[in-house]
């Protein structure tokens, strides 16, 4: 008798995820440290908000509550992007009302320089 394999697996790597690592986690990591993101923040790390607010706007979403719904939606797959579970919709909200924009500026900057300098 042979036994089903229920593993879900990706062939390859989801687009969101090659979009999203054009910004490595440490350099992430060092940015926030730099502008003290997490200050205030002791469950809600900054990359969360990041990876949140990329999947809401590659996804056209139009709301945070429905950024969020999709998210759950994924909830076994949110390792590709970086995340442990899906964000609630007060904490998501809170969180990207909370902390400043030189953080999201710096990441930004940096991964258009990251795609210019990437050879295709």
């Amino acid at each position: 008798m042979s036994s089903k394999n229920t593993d879900k697996k990706l062939v390859g790597q989801p687009i969101f995820k090659q979009i999203i690592d054009f910004v490595p986690q440490a350099k992430f990591e060092r940015l926030v440290h730099q502008h003290h993101a997490d200050r205030y923040y002791k469950t809600f790390d900054s990359w969360t908000p990041l990876a949140t607010m990329l999947f809401g706007i590659l996804s056209c979403c139009d709301s945070m509550g429905k950024v969020c719904d999709e998210l759950r939606g994924l909830e076994g797959k949110l390792n590709y992007f970086g995340m442990d579970k899906s964000p609630a919709k007060s904490t998501a909200g809170d969180g990207l009302r909370g902390r400043g924009r030189g953080i999201f500026q710096g990441c930004l900057l940096y991964a258009i320089g990251t795609a210019y300098s990437t050879k295709f």
